[in-house]
Formats: C-alpha cells, structure tokens, sequence
C-alpha cells in the first residue's frame, strides 16, 4: 500500500521534470489574468485621444482632479454597493489592515471629502478599478478597467449642477461621435414615491429597486416573476409598477404624474417630480433635451443615489425618440441591444457616512463607461480605411550618403531641442529608400534629406511623404518650416 503511494509521487515528480525541460526552466503560462487585457499601441492610440476629448471636456467645465489609492481599508466600501457588494475583490491580509481594491471612484471621493472636511470640490478622476466579475458570463465586462469621473460636491441651489453634469454627457457623446444616444432620466424619489403608492414594504425598496434596474436586459415578465417569487412582493403591487415603468417622456410627463391621484400622494414623489420638472427647463436651455427622455423605468443598482438617476445608451439610428411616450417593444428591445455608456445621479448621503459627525455634503456626478466607448471606437477604426498612427513623430532625418550618421545625430538633436518629435534610422548607412518606406508605413508625413551637397549649401531637403515633392529649406527656417508644414 504504501510503496503504491511512493510509486504515485515518484511519477508526479518525474512528470514534473519532464515539464521544466532540460535546463530545469519553468515553462512559462503566457496569458494575461482572468478578466483582464494588454492594450496594443494602436488601441493606446486610441484611447489616448478619447481620454483628451473626455478631458478638455471636464477641464472646460471648470474640475480640477485628484487620485486615491488603488486599494482601501475594507471596510470603506462595506456596505456602499447593494447587491454589488459580492464583487468587491479583497486582498490577502498583509498583518495588520484588512484591505480591498476599490470598486469604483464614488467611494473613495467620499471618504476623501469626509477626511479632508472638504464641501465643495468639483473634480474628474480617471483611473482602473477592480470587479470581480465572472468575465466568462458576461461579454465586454472585465475585472480591471478604467473609470472616467466627474462629480460636483457641494451645497447649491437645485439643479443647476444636475442639470450640467447632463449637459458634459451629451458634449462628450457628441464629440466622439458614437452614433445616436439618448439619455434617460429618473429620480430615486419618485422610485421610492411609486414603490410606496403601489404597496411595496418599505423594508422591500432597495431590493426590488434593484429588479427594476434589469428591465433594460430582461423583459417586464421576468422582472415580475422575480419581484413575485424571489422577492416575495404581491402581484398587485408588482402590476401597479409595471403600469408606472412602462411610461416615458418630458417635461409634460412630470406634470402628469404631478396630477396623478396615487402620485400626488407621496410627499416624496411630488419633490422628486418638481426638481424632474426644473431639470428640464434648465436642459432646455442647454440646448440638450433633444436626447434627453424621463423614464420611469429607470433605476440604477447602486445603493447610494438619493436624487435624480441618469443613464446615457447608444441607441440605433432613432430607434428611441424622446417624444415617443408609450413605446411598443421592439423599438425599446432593439435601442437598449447597445448598451449604456454613461451614468450617474445624484448622492447626498455618502459623505455623511464616513463623516464622524455625519455632516452632509451634497454630490451629483456622472462615470462616462469608458471600456464600451473604447470597443465601439476600436471597431469603428477597423473599419475605416484609415490608418491608426501610433506615434506622433513630425520628421524622420534621413541621409542620402554614407557616413553623415553625425550630421544626422547633429540636426535630429537641434529639432529635439526645439520640441520637435522627430526620428532617425539606428544605422550608420541606412539605403534612402529604406528610410522613406518606414515613414510611409509609420505614417510620419516630412522627410529631412541630408547629403553632401546640402550641408556644404547650409539646406535640408524637405521632402513630403504623402505627395513625394521635394524642397530646399536653410537650416535658419527649418523648424519653423516643420511646424508650419505639421501643427495644422
């Protein structure tokens, strides 16, 4: 019996061996984590220039920006997430401090506003956060990905900044030009209003909160069955729901259900219709509600908002229309197949939370769903005939004869100096026409030519890719010729 057992680890170590191979070197599993990705310089391209619009966008907006730690006393995020809080990816404790990496960029704000006693700050945060999804199950969701924030923290008179945080989503929507969207909005007051109204226990509302917030990805029916059966609510009050989250529209929606009989009985409801009204009159002077639609089916999953919701969706060409109240399915299956790119709301009691005297401070922000914006991009580039530039490089400084690699070093280091991106071949006698094929393949649109002739002359020949036409530049105008011809 027990030679058996010798036998058996006897062979699991010769298989081991086998594995290292001759000169006992670990064989390598060449793969990126589960849930994770690298980014080629052609995606980086890319992304570089959708965090540059997002940027120039907040920063025109007036928000300066901050960072966090990565990860964060556990019990931070405790808590703050509803039934997310099971992603939550905590860290082997490390003697001491039980830590988690964080899960978005709200909560580490808040803490930060809390510990700074901080009350007004409007600020943009971009950087990873960690999920631990099970990626398998669901396409395009990663465990690591970056998160694009802008919040206004603050006491301010009711609105105004709701109103635009609204009017950043629909600039930077348009300026990356993703196709048609719509942003749909709520509020988490008129949610609760109707929840109440329709009979739902009060200890219910966040739970079943969080089953109407699938109606984008399930059908009424399944939201319905799993409000009756998981959740244990009534049919009745799961019918009297459905009626209200069927209904979209305006401005003149929120004056309707301002008249509605069950409404108008909640206190709640009727603050949360008013400020839907307000928000409105100030989008229309944004010049934004074109794409805006109240929609009462929206509800957010996360635990925190306490106001208005909003989520911005991609929708194909006017599938959805904003002044299309009742939609029939199809229409509503086929907008929402895109996905959201963009949410928020407002949350006035997380800073309180962490606020050892609970002192409140008011925030309204908005996360721009950077990692879908990326694919749509990177698929809009692939099928584009043209060509990603994965460098920024102005002039290559190429030499016509053999041994100028002095000359060469001598000008790429007078066009460095004066901020010029520029490159040159790593060879000492590279063939001309070597170094003209790699500006064509690296998309670098002038040339510097040297030869003998032109350094006795004091001139670089300029020669443009693109169109192959040669001229002779004095060494005096070069880089004002270089910056004239490329910083268009």
């Amino acid at each position: 019996f027990l030679r058996e057992d010798i036998d058996e680890e006897v062979a699991k170590l010769l298989e081991l061996k086998a594995q290292l191979g001759d000169d006992g070197k670990t064989q390598f599993v060449l793969k990126t984590p589960k849930g994770t990705r690298d980014y080629n310089p052609k995606q980086m391209a890319i992304r570089e220039k959708v965090f540059n619009t997002i940027i120039r966008c907040f920063k025109r907006h007036g928000a300066e920006t901050i960072d966090t730690p990565v990860f964060e006393l556990k019990e931070t995020l405790t808590g703050k997430y509803g039934e997310d809080s099971k992603l939550i990816y905590d860290l082997k404790d490390q003697g001491g401090e039980l830590l988690s990496l964080r899960y978005d960029l709200t909560v580490p704000f808040a803490r930060y506003l809390a510990m700074n006693k901080i009350t007004n700050i409007k600020r943009y945060h971009i950087a990873k956060v960690y999920r631990r999804d099970n990626p398998a199950m669901t396409r395009g969701r990663y465990r690591e990905f970056y998160q694009c924030d802008f919040d206004i923290a603050g006491q301010y008179d009711a609105m105004i900044p709701d109103a635009e945080c609204l009017k950043i989503v629909h600039e930077i929507l348009n300026e990356l030009d993703l196709g048609d969207f719509r942003i749909k909005v709520n509020d988490r007051r008129i949610l609760d209003g109707m929840f109440a109204v329709c009979g739902v226990p009060d200890d219910k509302f966040r739970t079943i909160c969080s089953t109407v917030d699938k109606l984008d990805k399930m059908s009424w029916e399944d939201v319905k069955k799993e409000m009756v059966n998981e959740k244990g609510l009534s049919e009745e009050a799961a019918d009297q729901i459905g009626e209200y989250v069927s209904m979209q529209g305006g401005m003149d929606l929120a004056e309707r259900l301002l008249q509605d009989h069950k409404m108008s009985q909640s206190k709640q409801a009727c603050a949360g219709l008013s400020d839907i009204k307000l928000l409105f009159k100030y989008l229309q002077l944004f010049h934004v509600t074109d794409k805006v639609v109240f929609d009462l089916s929206l509800a957010r999953g996360l635990d925190y908002y306490t106001g208005v919701i909003y989520e911005a969706v991609l929708t194909q060409a006017g599938t959805v229309s904003a002044a299309n109240e009742a939609q029939n399915d199809t229409n509503a299956e086929e907008s929402v197949s895109v996905g959201s790119v963009a949410g928020g709301g407002r949350y006035d009691g997380l800073v309180g939370m962490f606020d050892p005297k609970g002192r409140r401070v008011p925030c309204v922000g908005v996360s721009i769903g950077i990692e879908r914006i990326f694919s749509i991009m990177e698929q809009k580039a692939e099928a584009s005939p043209q060509k990603v530039r994965t460098t920024e490089v102005q002039i290559m400084v190429a030499s016509a004869q053999k041994n100028l690699l002095e000359e060469r070093l001598q000008l790429i280091s007078e066009l460095w100096n004066a901020g010029i991106k520029a490159e040159l071949m790593y060879k000492k006698n590279p063939k001309l026409l070597s170094q003209l094929q790699y500006c064509e393949e690296a998309g670098i649109p002038l040339v510097a030519i040297l030869g003998e002739q032109e350094l006795k002359d004091g001139v670089v020949k300029l020669r443009v890719v693109a169109t192959r036409e040669e001229v002779d530049i004095s060494r005096a105008d070069l880089i004002s010729e270089i910056k004239r011809r490329t910083e268009a």
